[in-house]
């Protein structure tokens, strides 16, 4: 029924056009050389074919529309004000495939996203910018409904292609990217980006990867390659000297061997890493040496005269005063009472968090633009997705075993937890990672294991692949 429902809207919309195409290729053939029009004609094609094949193909299309915006990677100047005409639509196309299935549940938690989006509503009325943060707010209701319809879509039945495409897309993302700075080309944009999507998405989805690998020869070979990516990721944590990143990596890791009862393997890691650092020391005295120090001033301190959080006093200290001046209504959601332009480049990249100052946390800058009253809902809405991690931790810790959709989303969730802490993208929809995280937030709402007692959706290692059997039987749900 699905199929039925997107092929024949396609059709309706593309056969109509082919005499036109046909006619313009005919009487303007100027249109077909130039690079611009080009990359739009094959921009609508990537879109028809994401439409016709929604549930597989839309979800991975997004995401790489919203990472190109904020990146040097193909297709960035499109993707730049493309990704919100994709996001409607992905949001649109979702909701009537739902609608259409009768598939649409909606439950306690979605209705508090919708009151997040109340609130932003209602907040921009008391805005400096009431425009601005009208726009803002309806990016982020948007949001909330592809990942209440296409997200879901994407996962819903096909959680073991899903998570086989997660993980091999977290291999792509970091062999990519690891090419593009070996290079020499900063294809993340800056080291804060680069730290975040490496500790956010590439860490905890890597990890989960090699923990649930076969043991045939051909999964032992991905399980190698899986290792080496981790490697390479941890590497470009170090390399950006985000803190954020570097710490988000090192709570989800150790959260899911807590959350597996190994602690040999938590030790290893730690040992591993010692024993490297021990033999460079001995190999090389001075290098060592040199990185110490350069670790030391460039990621724990940034600076030496004002202690190893100086680099957040000045945002933390401009969010307290924002939110004393406007504590109970905020200055409208994603904006502030400055007169500030609302868009803030460096370099050729403009930046994905849409906001009009920095402040340093998520948390902060949420309590900033909708104040004490509109930030319950959101508070909220938080407490509902720790709720779901928690459940997926505590089924692990019964069962000891790695092997449930919803574990790879809850490491990725409490991963983005830990990094908005120190970065405010949590909110800010044109950010990547903002969509991923919501994304993969909503999906494990509804995926979460309700009690210790419930079973596992079997996984069963077969070549390069995650055979994932959907047998979810929760006792007494």
């Amino acid at each position: 029924m699905t199929k039925d429902l997107s092929k024949g809207a396609l059709a309706a919309t593309v056969i109509p056009l082919l005499p036109f195409v046909l006619w313009l290729a005919y009487s303007r053939p100027g249109y077909f050389t130039s690079e611009t029009y080009m990359a739009g004609f094959i921009g609508l094609e990537l879109l028809a074919v994401a439409l016709w094949r929604f549930r597989q193909i839309f979800f991975a299309l997004l995401m790489y529309v919203f990472l190109s915006a904020g990146s040097a990677l193909p297709g960035a100047s499109f993707s730049t004000r493309g990704r919100w005409i994709l996001l409607g639509i992905g949001a649109l196309v979702g909701a009537l495939i739902m609608l259409k299935e009768r598939q649409f549940r909606l439950g306690f938690f979605h209705l508090i996203a919708l009151s997040c989006v109340m609130a932003g509503l209602v907040s921009a009325a008391v805005s400096r910018y009431p425009d601005l943060a009208m726009l803002k707010a309806l990016s982020l209701f948007l949001l909330f409904l592809y990942a209440a319809s296409g997200a879901r879509l994407a996962v819903e039945g096909r959680e073991r292609r899903f998570l086989n495409g997660l993980v091999i897309g977290g291999e792509i993302l970091v062999a990519g990217t690891a090419a593009f700075y070996a290079a020499g080309i900063e294809v993340m944009g800056n080291p804060n980006s680069l730290g975040a999507v490496m500790g956010v998405v590439g860490i905890p989805v890597l990890l989960w990867g090699i923990l649930v690998s076969g043991k045939g020869s051909k999964d032992t070979l991905a399980r190698r390659r899986r290792v080496l990516l981790f490697f390479i990721c941890m590497y470009l944590v170090y390399y950006s000297h985000a803190r954020a990143g570097m710490l988000a990596a090192a709570i989800s890791s150790a959260l899911l061997c807590v959350g597996l009862r190994e602690y040999k393997m938590l030790m290893k890691g730690c040992g591993m890493l010692l024993m490297i650092v021990a033999g460079a020391a001995v190999l090389q005295p001075q290098t060592v040496s040199s990185s110490v120090s350069m670790f030391t001033s460039d990621v724990v301190y940034k600076s030496h005269d004002q202690g190893v959080l100086a680099s957040r006093q000045s945002p933390w200290n401009e969010a307290m005063d924002s939110i004393r001046t406007h504590f109970w209504f905020g200055t409208g959601f994603g904006t502030t009472d400055t007169a500030h332009d609302s868009t803030i480049t460096t370099g050729n990249f403009a930046s994905n968090f849409a906001v009009t100052a920095e402040y340093g946390s998520s948390y902060l800058a949420i309590l900033v633009w909708v104040g004490a009253i509109g930030a319950l809902p959101f508070l909220l809405l938080l407490l509902l997705v720790a709720r779901s991690v928690i459940r997926t931790f505590l089924w692990m810790r019964a069962t000891g075993s790695a092997l449930h959709p919803a574990v790879p989303l809850a490491l990725v969730v409490v991963a983005g937890l830990v990094h908005a802490g120190l970065e405010d993208w949590l909110f800010a929809v044109g950010y990547y990672l903002c969509v991923f995280f919501w994304s993969m937030a909503f999906v494990l709402v509804d995926i979460a294991p309700v009690s210790s007692r419930a079973s596992a959706v079997s996984f069963s290692p077969l070549p390069n692949a995650l055979r994932v059997e959907r047998q979810i039987l929760v006792a007494g749900r």
